[in-house]
């Protein structure tokens, strides 16, 4: 079948494409060589990521599709103004637009929101290089999940006196009735831009003819209204079948116990060291790598633990040191809440009471011109001995000087938050913002290796590339060592040793390359753990709170071609961070998170060509017509069977 089908045959259900499929299938079974139609009406897109729909107690938030996938005439936006096609002008909506990243902006998306009967979706159009400044986050980060309330600070609840985020423009946290996709600026969108110009672009305010370019987007979500509403239905759904609407925003945080002891706790009183794990979001799922956002902290914190290793074995410090790396943060605070959770429930391996203070590593990412800054609760630090701890003990162990803000600002959106949610810890957040965020595209998708500056020159191999020094990667080492220090010291270490804690660059610029620019590297194959080994039984006389234990691949050394697999024994283990909400069974729950995420069956964007509705109504007609007809002929032919193929029987002696 080598003729052009266009939109007749791919709008569904209708009775044309049954009819076109069914005289299709006859040549085809009549051997007559054919392709899939499928693919000679439509040409799929391959590197297009969704937004997908969220919930939390009050409200769902997101795009999606309807069931069947949403299908609209393209047009591409050259400038707001331009919208007054598809939203007003244009003959044939609905419109799918297309627009370059510059134009996703709040204002263009509220206005087809607003009109969403003319539009059927967008896609956005991610560029090779980032905008000056985009963040579609909010300007005051999980305002109504800290510790700021209108019971604590509240002149300093929802950013009254700090905007954190002055540059967010809200739209993650809209929700849209039509699907929304990025589309990578490649050869994909090169196609779909000159079918635009082929077949849709009006000439002198003229409607274009027909045929019309169209694009069809599948991004359907089971789930809706809010969590609460979604937990219920999956309670129901599971007695009936296995399926499920909503899935709950669920990782898991990595805590590292410092051996700076041997066999047995000797002194219940930790130093906790904690960042943000990777667990940035963006408007499309899963496509931020939070280089600035959460990256950097954590560099910057597995940094500082392997330059305190040799320190603290050879003199330990009169506290332990806790390493916490929190996920969920950004959806109010899940990995913190959990943990501090299950501190006050006798469910972790420590209590809050055994907690000494909390030094924060958030946004480190020191750009050129930019210092750091030591950010503390003023609220706490009204009780006197809060204030001293901070003062004398958190401050003074910095050995360079940093700048802390006036006392009467607020924490930044911080997981310290959550602990002083429970009672006065001292605690520091270090970041490399005195007020609002210098990270210009925070949780979003330019939020990535270009943000942080990290380049490399033009003639390296990947594997040249992985042993680079970066300044990045230098700079980051130089506040993995301000940090290591401060918190040998901050644990009651030998300060006569502070001077030769230091961290590795080396290691530093292979986590920023394995985390932002290729994780199929050999450093990350070496740490690998092995698919098909079985779990190791654990070593005897060792307690099991304390250590965990992981084969991993290894190296492959010189000369070879096998990993030299070994075993770590690590005082490393994973608690599971799952909102606190979930576990109580308060889906509505003010205290604590209660985002979910939608669940959906496929998503998937292609683009086709689509006839004008007359001829499509005058090709149906033409095919009922035929199949009546057909159908007249059959009966006739039925009924007159007898006459049209009856035959006289020779006689048996007959002869030739």
């Amino acid at each position: 079948v080598s003729g052009r089908l266009y939109r007749c045959l791919g709008d569904g259900n209708t009775s044309l494409q049954k009819l076109a499929t069914s005289i299709v299938f006859f040549f085809c079974l009549s051997d007559v060589s054919c392709n899939s139609v499928e693919q000679k009406i439509y040409v799929e897109l391959n590197n297009t990521v969704p937004c997908v729909r969220l919930l939390n107690a009050t409200h769902q938030i997101g795009c999606q599709s309807s069931i069947s996938g949403d299908t609209g005439v393209i047009h591409v936006l050259e400038s707001e103004a331009d919208l007054e096609w598809p939203l007003s002008k244009g003959p044939n909506p609905p419109y799918m637009v297309l627009l370059e990243s510059s134009l996703f902006t709040r204002s263009i998306m509220m206005k087809m929101k607003n009109e969403s009967n003319r539009v059927a979706g967008v896609a956005v159009v991610v560029p090779n290089t980032s905008p000056p400044e985009f963040s579609p986050h909010t300007t005051c980060p999980n305002e109504n999940t800290g510790v700021y309330s209108d019971n604590y600070g509240p002149n300093l609840a929802h950013c009254n006196t700090t905007v954190w985020n002055p540059r967010g423009n809200g739209l993650s946290y809209e929700e849209f009735d039509f699907p929304v996709f990025s589309l990578k600026e490649d050869n994909e969108t090169e196609f779909i831009k000159q079918c635009y110009l082929d077949h849709n672009r009006a000439v002198n305010g003229s409607a274009p003819q027909y045929p019309l370019c169209a694009m069809q987007l599948f991004s359907h979500m089971h789930a809706v209204t809010n969590t609460p509403t979604c937990m219920r239905r999956n309670d129901i759904n599971f007695s009936i079948n296995p399926g499920t609407q909503t899935a709950t925003v669920v990782s898991r945080d990595t805590l590292l116990l410092e051996p700076c002891f041997l066999g047995t706790l000797l002194l219940p009183v930790f130093q906790v060291l904690s960042t943000r794990f990777l667990d940035s979001r963006a408007f499309f799922w899963e496509v931020s790598t939070g280089a600035e956002g959460s990256v950097s902290g954590f560099v910057t914190l597995l940094a500082a633990a392997q330059a305190l290793r040799e320190v603290t074995h050879a003199a330990p410090p009169t506290r332990n040191i806790l390493f916490a790396f929190f996920q969920g943060e950004t959806f109010d605070y899940i990995g913190s809440s959990r943990m501090v959770y299950d501190m006050e429930n006798g469910k972790f391996v420590i209590d809050l009471d055994n907690i000494h203070s909390v030094l924060e590593i958030g946004q480190v990412a020191v750009h050129s011109g930019t210092n750091l800054f030591l950010h503390s609760d003023p609220v706490s630090r009204r009780n006197n001995t809060v204030n001293d701890e901070v003062r004398e003990e958190l401050f003074s162990s910095f050995f360079v000087p940093l700048t802390w803000p006036n006392v009467s600002q607020p924490l930044p959106p911080s997981s310290l938050q959550r602990f002083l949610r429970a009672q006065p810890i001292p605690g520091i957040v270090l970041a490399d913002h005195e007020s609002a965020f210098n990270n210009r595209y925070y949780e979003s998708f330019y939020d990535n290796a270009a943000n942080l500056n990290l380049t490399y020159p033009s003639d390296l191999s990947p594997e040249e590339q992985l042993e680079f020094v970066t300044d990045t990667a230098k700079s980051l080492t130089d506040v993995a060592t301000v940090v290591a220090r401060a918190l040998y010291k901050q644990a009651g270490g030998d300060e006569s040793l502070v001077n030769t804690i230091k961290a590795d660059p080396k290691i530093v610029t292979q986590m920023l390359y394995g985390f932002l620019v290729s994780s199929n590297n050999s450093w990350f194959q070496a740490v690998m753990a092995p698919e098909l080994k079985n779990i190791l039984n654990e070593l005897p006389n060792e307690s099991r709170q304390m250590y965990s234990y992981l084969w991993v691949q290894g190296i492959v050394p010189p000369n070879s071609t096998e990993r030299d697999s070994f075993c770590v024994r690590a005082s490393v283990r994973l608690t599971k961070a799952v909102s606190p909400a979930f576990e109580l069974g308060e889906y509505a729950s003010k205290d604590y998170s209660t985002w979910t995420e939608s669940r959906w069956k496929f998503i998937k964007a292609r683009i086709f060509l689509v006839a004008s509705r007359d001829l499509e109504m005058l090709t149906l007609g033409v095919g009922v017509a035929v199949l009546f007809t057909s159908l007249l002929v059959t009966y006739f032919i039925s009924t007159k069977a007898d006459v049209l193929f009856s035959s006289t029987r020779e006689p048996a002696s007959a002869a030739y």
